[in-house]
């Protein structure tokens, strides 16, 4: 039988969770091999880890040990486990949650609680903030390292007390006499929950975690996450969210935003039947965000947050290439339909210059040799669909002279879309090429208004430039993927920048250089 390895940090706490879904998993006698790992930058991939969509500071050595094949499952504290998994790995299950509370141990007695000022030591900006609310005379102080750490500097320094998770503590052994549970501090998602990770094309793998998943847990968790998500906060956001499942098959949330600070607190409690809790989690963070929490959030960073426009929505690991500096709003501009039916003349050379053409042609009818397109996502996408190794250039102008550099006259099957420029076939037919225009996909503009504020819109195509410029100001800056992009830009706008390289990573790497430097 396959042997289950089963990846962990190599702290004792983490060591202790792993442990249990070893013993859970052998119980049902699979067998398995832990594989403890130390955090490391010293990894080797094929593409940049933002492109994975690998961002937890915790799991991220655990997520590269999995996607290069050296474990079969992670084990999570779940509330350290970023709400977007990375490419190709998924939530395998979740053991039965612990105790989710958060405890305070103190040094000799809780008289400081009544009177007086007291230190206490936290890492946790959830715990501060509300810590700073209940007690705005308190001073909190930052506090490190694993469980045993924080314990021997709650000892040796003249704090009175300090906040862990219950669980962390209790389910080493390790909780003191003197610490009680902080019944009126909401935890943070997931807090007190087991996590296992696995890859999504496992099929063993998913099955054997399906049978020790405790689905109550994971519904929890899930509607916690989900509330987290939608604030958009990370592990750096005063957020805290609890779901219960009563005995009357209710579903109650309880959530919470603060500033830093404390002085600012946004709640909601809601109750929900079970069956129809699926999106409580979302609705009660809507509800927060009704009650301010937008601005709230764009206040938990010294400076405000720049919003910048994108003309089409972008995928989680395009957003992630963004500093946190940066608000992302985006709105689709225009609408890409491909056309039910192509035919083509038989010829040798065929021209691309849109991923969207590229999506809508059947490579398997093409009778051509050779394949010349513009820009790199262009040529990517032509080596996916098909065998083909396509000849670039980054724009029209740039692809037109390689043509007419490398081959002679002859007949050219351009697929195309109903806007497109006029400048690679105009440049070929000059020279004696028969160029036959394939329209394979339709591009409708949209036209929409935006009402929010913002300080530069992201453009994609020359059709997305004149979309934005029927009803909005042209007096944003302007940040162009390729020169074709750029040309139509510049007649709206006084400021164009073009991405060095014509593909979105390059574009975001242009727009988060230019701000960051305003700061």
């Amino acid at each position: 039988m396959r042997t289950i390895r089963i990846g962990t940090r190599d702290s004792t706490l983490a060591l202790w969770q792993a442990t249990q879904v070893q013993k859970q998993l052998e119980k049902l006698n699979f067998q398995t091999e832990l594989v403890p790992l130390k955090a490391t930058g010293d990894v080797l991939l094929d593409k940049p880890l933002y492109e994975l969509g690998i961002t937890g500071i915790f799991t991220r050595h655990l997520d590269v040990a999995m996607l290069q094949g050296d474990i079969d499952i992670a084990v999570h504290s779940m509330k350290d486990v970023p709400t977007l998994l990375p490419k190709g790995i998924v939530q395998a299950g979740v053991l039965a949650r612990a105790n989710s509370a958060d405890i305070l141990v103190f040094k000799e007695d809780t008289t400081f609680l009544e009177q007086g000022p007291a230190t206490i030591a936290t890492s946790s900006l959830r715990r501060k903030a509300q810590w700073l609310n209940r007690y705005p005379e308190h001073n909190v102080v930052d506090l490190r390292g694993n469980v045993q750490t924080r314990l021997a500097k709650l000892a040796n320094n003249s704090w009175q007390g300090a906040i862990f998770a219950a669980a962390g503590l209790e389910r080493i052994q390790l909780r003191p006499e003197k610490s009680l549970d902080l019944d009126w501090m909401i935890p943070a998602p997931a807090q007190g929950v087991i996590m296992i990770t696995a890859r999504e094309d496992d099929a063993f793998i998913l099955q054997a975690c399906q049978k020790i998943n405790h689905e109550p847990t994971a519904l929890c968790a899930q509607l916690e996450r989900d509330f987290l998500n939608r604030l958009e906060g990370g592990c750096s956001a005063p957020i805290g969210a609890l779901a219960t499942i009563l005995e009357t098959n209710i579903v109650d949330f309880q959530g919470v935003l603060l500033s830093e600070d404390g002085q600012q607190k946004i709640s909601v409690h809601r109750q929900m039947p079970l069956p129809h809790c699926a999106h409580l989690g979302k609705d009660c963070a809507l509800a927060i965000l009704s009650q301010g929490g937008e601005k709230l959030l764009n206040k938990q960073s010294l400076f405000p947050k720049i919003p910048i426009l994108s003309s089409k929505t972008l995928t989680p690991a395009q957003r992630a290439l963004l500093p946190d500096e940066i608000q992302l709003l985006e709105q689709d501009f225009i609408h890409i339909s491909a056309q039910a039916k192509i035919s083509a003349q038989a010829s040798n050379m065929a021209l691309f210059t849109s991923p969207h053409a590229v999506n809508a042609v059947d490579f398997s009818t093409l009778t051509c040799e050779k394949i010349y397109c513009v820009g790199e996502q262009t040529a990517l996408a032509i080596q996916a669909k098909s065998a083909f190794s396509p000849i670039w250039a980054k724009d029209a102008k740039e692809l037109a002279e390689v043509l007419l550099q490398q081959e002679k006259p002859q007949r050219v099957n351009y697929f195309c879309g109903n806007l497109h420029l006029t400048t690679l076939p105009e440049k070929l037919r000059a020279k004696g090429f028969l160029v036959e225009e394939i329209e394979c996909y339709t591009t409708s503009l949209l036209y929409p208004k935006i009402t929010q504020d913002f300080h530069a819109v992201l453009f994609f195509s020359p059709s997305a430039v004149e979309s934005f410029a029927r009803h909005n100001p042209c007096e944003k800056i302007a940040f162009c993927l390729g020169e074709s992009t750029a040309k139509q830009a510049r007649l709206y706008f006084a400021q164009v920048f073009v991405a060095p390289t014509p593909n979105t990573t390059s574009l975001l790497q242009t727009v988060s250089q230019f701000f960051m430097k305003q700061l």
